[in-house]
């Protein structure tokens, strides 16, 4: 077992990346940094110019904004300057009602907003936001994760000022750095109750995957499997656990106002992180203990992941949280850290490669396909069969391995980041 210390360092690592999000995080980040720079200001800003990061604006062009049936930036911007409250973190504008929506229309047409794309900037995640209103300013900016403001400024007068770490990693000044192994036995080991609480992420986005199954929300990917996709697939574990965790997509993605659990920043993470392990779970009437440890292994492994992916990429997410999901799906069928590690290579001989082109209702697809990945490679594994290091990018060393699917996503794939930002910006 790790020392306390060691073990402590950890569960504080995922309380803060493993949080309440509602709606996607990146329109969401923006909402929040206009929202403290309205509360720095004092009143309703006359105007509001936001810089975004390219990939800011490839998540938010596309995605719903919680309880308002809209898409894009500019009501997740008017709604954090009418309604927002920055001590609320990710769900900054859980507020929202009908009223505030019509004021929010009114406000972007009256054409308070102006949105830019920020290219000079120390982070792939960088959120600068000013508001003016009667002579006097106020400014905030986020940088390298959702809610880390790392400047507060009113009229000139700086309150708060952080220099940003650089992109090349997700690791904090105060975070430990993982490894495989760590990883493992920090799940597998660490007394039952002190994880306990990643339970949570089960409650949540069950909630999101039950409230996409009662309604229409996205591309009903999840009630399409559910109801015709059985013929197709079988009434099968497989089927549930793609059925069950798109489902939670299609509510996330599709607008619907309820918070999910999210991984490093991500809702979708969060959700594929935990839904096929929750769904495998019940199939199998595993026992509690046995779930909070498969959801620990789950959620840490994409922790790791991303502490040397990065944030944002033009990687996407998918690929991360579900290599979790297979880990935590090895967990659950019996096997060791061998099996583990063999699922995870299995996994980056597979996705390695697939795409984020901006959070959407199509994410639910990519999703889908990543857990049946999930699934089959926990299944290879489990039947003794791994990708070797003669094949592709995988290495005999799993951390190896590891960072040779990160580096693929942030360092190889920056031009088509670039690409496909650019594509998306320019469609007729």
């Amino acid at each position: 077992m790790l020392p306390e210390e060691k073990r402590k360092k950890i569960i504080d690592l995922i309380n803060r990346e493993v949080v309440p999000a509602m709606g996607c995080t990146e329109p969401i980040a923006v909402s929040l940094c206009v929202a403290r720079a309205t509360e720095l200001l004092g009143t309703r800003p006359e105007k509001i110019s936001v810089g975004l990061s390219g990939n800011i604006i490839k998540n938010a062009m596309g995605v719903g904004i919680p309880g308002t049936g809209m898409i894009g930036l500019p009501i997740a911007i008017a709604l954090g300057a009418l309604i927002g409250k920055s001590e609320y973190q990710l769900e900054v504008i859980r507020d929202v009602n009908p009223e505030a929506v019509e004021a929010g229309k009114r406000y972007i047409d009256e054409g308070h907003i102006h949105v830019y794309h920020s290219e000079d900037v120390p982070s792939n995640l960088h959120i600068d936001v000013i508001v003016e209103s009667e002579g006097h300013t106020a400014r905030a900016v986020i940088s390298r994760a959702h809610t880390n403001f790392i400047l507060l400024e009113k009229d000139d007068k700086i309150e708060y000022k952080e220099e940003p770490l650089a992109e090349t990693s997700a690791i904090g000044n105060d975070d430990i750095e993982l490894n495989a192994a760590m990883v493992y036995e920090f799940a597998t080991e660490t007394p039952i109750e002190e994880i306990r609480f990643i339970l949570q992420a089960r409650d949540l986005n069950k909630e999101a995957s039950n409230t996409a199954m009662a309604g229409n929300y996205g591309h009903s990917l999840g009630v399409t499997i559910q109801s015709k996709g059985m013929s197709l697939l079988g009434d099968s574990p497989l089927g549930r656990m793609m059925s069950a965790t798109s489902a939670a997509c299609d509510a996330r993605m599709g607008g619907a106002p309820i918070a999910v659990m999210s991984n490093s920043g991500s809702g979708n993470q969060g959700i594929t992180a935990t839904m096929p392990v929750v769904a495998f779970a019940e199939e199998i009437k595993a026992s509690e203990d046995d779930l909070v440890r498969a959801l620990t292994l789950s959620h840490l492994t994409s922790i790791y992941i991303k502490q040397s992916l990065g944030r944002l990429s033009a990687l996407c997410g998918c690929v991360v949280a579900s290599t979790g999901a297979s880990s935590g799906l090895i967990y659950l069928m019996g096997g060791d850290f061998q099996r583990v590690c063999a699922a995870i290579k299995n996994m980056v001989a597979n996705l390695t490669g697939m795409i984020c082109d901006g959070a959407k209702p199509s994410c639910a697809m990519k999703i889908a396909s990543s857990v049946s990945t999930a699934a089959m490679s926990a299944m290879l594994a489990m039947n003794d069969k791994c990708v070797t290091s003669a094949e592709g990018i995988v290495s005999d060393d799993i951390d190896a391995t590891i960072h040779n699917l990160t580096s693929i996503g942030r360092e190889a794939m920056n031009e088509t980041d670039r690409l496909v930002l650019k594509i998306m910006t320019t469609k007729k």
